[in-house]
């Protein structure tokens, strides 16, 4: 079937019913007809879903022609050439490009050659397997419903805030021209992120952290290397405040900040990057037994727990566990084969905590990079982490700038590395890179923590000279002594 509209008739059944367009909605579905499994996807905005048009997309759209300057200042021969304004312009042309200019043309051409159909509209929850699509069209599942409908940008009770009409990560992420002073409240990834961009294209930012630090689900030093970076940058940071009050007087204008300590600080945008809500408010849940507006707590194939009958799947972003497009779409790829399993009958064995139909590398092996510069990437657990979950671990560190090909990558290079080690079984339980380009390299750190590969065997994968990679061997050195 071709993808249609919300006009048809009402009462069709499909194997399995998508809620949500984004990649892992799309993922669930294609996984599911590769099985030979009908399945429809409802959505009610853009086929893509956020990552497409207001997250990763956008932001490193953004974030490419700052890193690109951001290392040519640091190679000879190409010092002064780098050293000149970003073509605002020309950047926010290129974001435009890579959101396809906020049309989802493309990837409704995908899901009808896939041969999955496109409902347009709002899908909520009528009971079992049973979905309605804008008080009118009924849709039944016979085998599955996948909860797909990802995260929201939540706004704290700060009083007058909702009023001043604040930026959250999609107004960040698509705004139209460069604010000339922006202050952004929050120091993880969405926060440090757009700093990053927007100071980069001439707005004068403030970073408001209610913390001591910067990106705290990472290792310390992340977040202290960051900090440094946008200071030496240009952005004015401050941590250990609390927003207290918000006021703008006329759409528009300019936007006043009152901090816990009676400090005011006046802008022209507000960007809010403080945290994210399921999108599960509104889609029925209270007809099945469940809370409407929580996370959704899935078992490791993504099966809803507590629902009689094992029908509902949550998957992505709506539970919680790694709020990353990536992760989403490994989840997905997870719930398709379970669901696709399940009806045919097949057996799914619990015990096989890394086989097709468990989602254990959401435990331990999740993998995310920050765009900032230097770059900051991890995967795994951090040793404060590995340590309250009971593991007897060594950590080793390795100043990034000390490897022949950092050295030749950008003059100065600074940047650091730690791996952490489960000591009783001598593998690696997780991985953090800090430093320029670093972002590619992190892939191998994901292998070696998801494959628990030995350190003895790692020793023999040997790193090409000369290329920062060559970390590695520095690391296993260190362990070694």
């Amino acid at each position: 079937m071709a993808a249609t509209d919300a006009t048809r008739a009402a009462d069709e059944a499909y194997d399995v019913i998508v809620l949500g367009a984004g990649p892992t909605g799309e993922n669930v579905a294609d996984r599911a007809h590769a099985a030979g499994l009908s399945a429809v996807v409802v959505e009610s905005e853009l086929v893509g879903g956020e990552c497409s048009y207001w997250a990763c997309m956008p932001s490193k759209a953004l974030l490419r022609p700052v890193a690109a300057r951001a290392e040519g200042r640091r190679v000879p021969g190409l010092k002064d050439a780098a050293d000149v304004p970003l073509d605002v312009p020309a950047v926010l042309a290129h974001r435009d490009a890579f959101t396809s200019y906020w049309k989802d043309d493309g990837q409704v051409r995908w899901l009808d050659s896939s041969g999955i159909d496109l409902v347009r509209g709002h899908g909520r929850l009528a009971g079992p397997r049973r979905v309605v699509v804008d008080g009118g069209r009924v849709l039944t599942a016979r085998h599955a419903v996948a909860v797909c409908t990802g995260s929201r940008a939540v706004l704290p009770p700060v009083p007058g805030l909702a009023e001043a009409r604040p930026w959250t990560s999609r107004e960040a992420t698509s705004a139209k021209a460069v604010p000339g002073r922006l202050v952004v409240v929050g120091g993880g990834v969405v926060g440090v992120e757009m700093a990053t961009a927007w100071r980069a294209l001439g707005s004068s930012v403030t970073l408001l952290v209610r913390g001591d630090g910067l990106l705290p689900r990472m290792e310390p030093f992340a977040g202290h290397l960051v900090a440094e970076s946008l200071a030496e940058a240009g952005v004015f940071l401050r941590t250990g405040v609390e927003v207290r009050e918000v006021r703008r007087e006329a759409p528009g204008g300019p936007v006043t900040v009152r901090l816990d300590s009676d400090d005011e600080i006046v802008a022209d945008e507000l960007l809010i990057a403080t945290g994210r809500a399921p999108r599960t408010e509104d889609i029925g849940l209270d007809t099945v037994g469940l809370t409407a507006g929580s996370w959704l707590d899935v078992d490791d194939s993504l099966r809803v727990t507590g629902v009689t009958g094992g029908w509902l799947y949550g998957v992505g972003d709506v539970n919680h566990r790694a709020l990353l497009t990536h992760q989403g779409k490994y989840q997905a790829r997870i719930a398709g084969a379970a669901i696709s399993a399940r009806a045919r009958g097949v057996p799914i064995l619990e015990s096989d905590r890394w086989g097709a139909h468990a989602a254990t590398a959401d435990h331990l092996a999740v993998p995310q990079v920050v765009f900032t510069d230097p770059e900051a990437a991890s995967v795994g657990l951090t040793a404060a982490a590995a340590e309250r979950a009971g593991y007897r671990t060594r950590v080793i560190d390795q100043d990034l700038g000390a490897v022949a090909g950092a050295s030749l990558y950008a003059d100065g290079y600074r940047g650091r590395a730690r791996m952490v080690v489960d000591l009783d079984r001598e593998v690696l339980l997780g991985v953090t890179f800090v430093g320029s380009g670093i972002a590619e390299l992190l892939h191998s750190a994901t292998v070696a923590v998801a494959g628990e590969v030995p350190l003895e065997r790692l020793w023999h994968a040997v790193p090409s000279y000369p290329t920062i990679s060559e970390v590695w061997l520095r690391l296993l050195e260190a362990y070694r002594g």
